[in-house]
């Protein structure tokens, strides 16, 4: 543990380590590079803010500790798909700000293909985390989820990419 706090500008090896912890959590930090910057920032904000933390963006002792231990990965699950995922943000062009069910669009919601999985169906998804089925989008069909994202950044940084999703029970 360190007893020094890790904050914006920061650029050392507890940094990089700090960074490979928050993406285990699913977090985004828009990069593992050993430099304390806004997208390492905007990461810790959510890890605090999901935790229950002071949301302050400062790695104190407390917030280091938490990312230290193993993110709680279910241990059973009714199917494991791989699929392509895309990540999306209400700040994204054309997108509104509230899901296909009505809640605000935020990180912990996807949008999947409703034939595929039900609206409301829990999930897991590998480097991303927990998260409910609870929009729909054009381009997401059959074996595709978007993942939604804290802002536009995060997702432009995710991607595409290939996912393990868990359907819980």
């Amino acid at each position: 543990s360190t007893n020094s706090k890790l904050k914006f500008g920061d650029r050392n090896t507890l940094v990089r380590e700090v960074q490979e912890r928050l993406n285990l959590h699913g977090y985004s930090t828009s990069g593992i590079d050993s430099i304390y910057g806004r997208g390492t920032e905007r990461a810790v904000k959510s890890f605090q803010r999901a935790n229950g933390l002071d949301i302050t963006g400062v790695v104190d002792a407390e917030t280091h500790q938490l990312l230290l231990k193993e993110p709680k990965k279910p241990t059973t699950w009714r199917t494991k798909l791989t699929m392509d995922a895309s990540a999306y943000s209400s700040q994204d062009p054309g997108n509104g700000s509230h899901t296909a069910r009505g809640n605000l669009l935020r990180r912990g919601l996807v949008a999947v293909d409703p034939d595929m999985i039900p609206l409301g169906t829990e999930l897991y998804i590998e480097g991303y985390g927990y998260a409910v089925a609870d929009d729909t989008g054009g381009a997401i069909r059959g074996n595709k989820i978007d993942l939604a994202m804290d802002s536009h950044e995060e997702a432009i940084y995710f991607g595409r990419q290939e996912v393990v999703v868990y359907i819980l029970k």
